[in-house]
This record gives C-alpha cells, structure tokens and sequence, in this order.
C-alpha cells in the first residue's frame, strides 16, 4: 500500500458517501474518469476490490466496508495536522466543514453568505444531515469542524455554546378554527390529526416534552421525516403539526400557513455551536465560531420578530 495517496482516499470516501461515480466527481469538481481512474489505482494499490460495480449501481464491498472505517481517520488525522499547522500561521484560509441538522438549513446558508464577505478566502462545506444522529456520527469520527443542532449529544465528549433562542409551534391551514377562538389549551388538538417528525429529530424529542409534561395524548398521529413534507400536507389540509419557526418564514409571509395560539408555545430550545470536546479548531473554524457567537442571536431574533410579531 506504499502507492496509496491521499488524493485517493478522499475520492474513495466521497465515492462511498455518495454511491455514485458521477455525483462524486460533481462533489470534487472533477470529471467521472479521473474518479474512475483514482479509484482503479487505489483497488491496485491495496490489491483488493473496494465497490461493486453494476452498470451505474455502486455499493461497498465487505473489503471495502472495513477500509473506509481507516480511509476516514487517515483524512481527519491529516486535517488534524493541516489545522494545527493553520494556526501557527494563523492563516484564515482552507477547507471549513459545518454540519447541520435538516432544520438549520432555512438560516445557516444566509449566516454564511455574511461569513464569506467577511472571509472570502475561506472554502465552505455544509452537510445536511436529516436528524441529529446522523450528524453526532460526523462528529465522532471528526468529519465536520464544528456542528449546527439544538441538543448537544450524551454519548460522546462535545463542547457546546448556545447562541441563539429556538422557538417552535403549532401549524396548521389559514382558517383552522383555533385561529377564531384566541389562546387555546393543548387539549384543543386532541381530536386533530398531528402530522410529526421522525423519532431521533430535535423537533420530534422536544413535542414529546411538551406532551408529557401536558399529559396529552393526541389520538391521531401521522410521522413524516420531512419538514418540507410536513409542512406540504398540512397545507394540503391533512392535519396540524409541530415544527421549527425557523423553517416556516416563506409559507407564513405568503400566507399558506397559519401558527396555532397554543397555550405554552412557542416552545423556547436553543442554537448551540458544538465540535468534540478534543477538537482543536483551525483558524478558520475560530472565525466562524465567533462570527456565529457574535451574530446568530441578532439575525435569528429578527427573524423570530417578523414572523410573530
């Protein structure tokens, strides 16, 4: 394995990540052959077949499988070193990678857009992963700088700094009947159809606080593991839901939405900025640390105003 390059691993693991040849070559702004040929060059350097190959099908072979477990620490313990490096230099410049959690989605792009006037030099990555599981797996095996999520994980050593409030609340269609009768208690959903997020979302865990310490047991219950989806079938009139003010900006100001005058909501979590308690940042990841500290709070609350009021 002398042979192995760098170059290769990282193709191989976004050939892994996205099962497909041509996507991985859109990923790494380069051409399906020179994938191909990277590829072929690794197997050769390893001696062993890493994909299965049928047509445009792609997937894992066993050999594979366990190679990709190393080809992943080989990068992140490389990183770790270009990192390091950075800040002795202190330069802000490089690769920044940022997961979030689908629902962070609606703001962060609009945060990086004021980060990258600030910081052109600075090449940006965003992972969107649909739940927060997902992207406490990018963290553990040290795929992502630094993470955008509401609950910090219990199960691995993070740090984790709040930097602004996170209300959710009830939808439902314009002229949903509680939008005539002013406050109304949670009680006044039982009988609704609740369409809900998937179990292990930030959204759905903090719904089901809300029930307990309510004790409310709604009695029809509809799980989609989409906000877009959720929020498409209650404007269909299929239900009423629970979600993120943060995903609802367009639909409230267009009127295709309706927030439904909850006793005790908006329910108030927060932002948190989080990475591995043993990470050290790079200059750039120090930069937008602060920029996100010193600005998410001001944009988010703006947001938060002009939606409710």
């Amino acid at each position: 394995m002398k042979s192995v390059t760098f170059r290769q691993l990282r193709v191989f693991v976004e050939v892994a990540r996205q099962l497909s040849f041509v996507r991985a070559a859109e990923a790494l702004h380069c051409t399906p052959p020179a994938i191909t040929m990277q590829v072929k060059e690794l197997e050769a350097g390893v001696g062993l077949q890493l994909f299965h190959r049928e047509g445009r099908s792609v997937s894992l072979t066993t050999t594979g499988e366990y190679f990709l477990v190393y080809a992943r620490r080989l990068i992140a313990t490389l990183k770790e070193a270009e990192d390091a490096m950075a800040r002795f230099k202190r330069v802000e410049a490089g690769l920044l990678t940022i997961g979030l959690v689908s629902t962070a989605k609606y703001f962060v792009p609009r945060l990086l857009a004021r980060f990258r006037e600030q910081h052109p030099g600075i090449e940006l990555r965003l992972s969107v992963l649909p739940n927060r599981e997902q992207l406490v797996g990018l963290m553990g095996s040290n795929e992502v700088d630094l993470a955008i999520m509401g609950r910090p994980p219990k199960d691995l050593s993070t740090r984790a700094e709040p930097f602004a409030a996170h209300p959710l609340v009830f939808i439902g269609p314009p002229g949903h009947r509680l939008l005539q009768q002013g406050s109304s208690p949670l009680a006044s959903l039982e009988r609704e159809a609740l369409i809900v997020r998937e179990a292990g979302s930030g959204t759905r865990t903090a719904m089901e606080d809300l029930f307990r310490e309510q004790r409310f047991h709604p009695q029809s219950r509809m799980e989609m593991s989409s906000n877009e989806t959720i929020k498409q079938a209650v404007m269909a009139g299929m239900g009423v839901s629970f979600l993120s003010l943060h995903t609802l900006g367009l639909e409230l100001r267009c009127g295709l939405l309706s927030v439904l005058p909850i006793d005790g909501t908006p329910v108030m979590r927060t932002w948190n900025l989080v990475r591995p308690s043993s990470k050290l940042l790079s200059p750039a990841a120090e930069a937008f640390r602060y920029f996100i500290l010193e600005e998410g709070e001001r944009h988010l609350a703006e947001h938060d105003r002009a939606l409710l009021g």
